[in-house]
């Protein structure tokens, strides 16, 4: 599994011209799924995700997690993530889980965002999503297991 994370100031996913995810403060997380992911690995990567102290403290220093400032998540499925480019100039996609087999982990790993009390906007699973945030730093990490 693989999250790329980004601090926003807000973000949202639209799909056919309409809202179906937005946040203000928190994180815009890209979750791709891979064959080998379980859902412990999901559990490790949302404990990593809901601690992950990236947020600025009266000090300037990033010392603060997302439950720290009330942040929330905006989670998008990305099956790209795992585009392989080794071979050529047209990315594979086979380091990429099956959609039912990913869309199950990214489920999962949206429920367990939320019952580490984290409210959880997502873009939905499958569709063309046009995501639009304005970083916040910029602070991109990349989160894998």
């Amino acid at each position: 599994m693989k999250l790329v994370v980004q601090r926003v100031k807000n973000a949202e996913v639209n799909v056919e011209e309409n809202i179906v995810g937005a946040i203000d403060k928190g994180f815009l997380v890209l979750l791709g799924v891979t064959h080998n992911d379980t859902k412990e690995i999901a559990d490790y990567l949302v404990k990593k995700l809901c601690n992950l102290r990236v947020f600025e403290d009266e000090n300037e220093k990033m010392n603060l997690s997302l439950k720290d400032v009330n942040g929330k998540l905006l989670i998008v499925s990305q099956f790209t993530l795992y585009a392989d480019c080794t071979g050529g100039n047209r990315p594979s996609f086979v380091n990429a889980a099956k959609p039912d087999m990913a869309n199950e982990l990214y489920e999962y790993f949206c429920n367990k965002c939320k019952e580490n009390g984290i409210e959880v906007q997502k873009g939905i699973f499958g569709a063309d999503m046009k995501v639009s945030l304005l970083n916040d730093g910029p602070v991109t990490i990349i989160l894998e297991k």
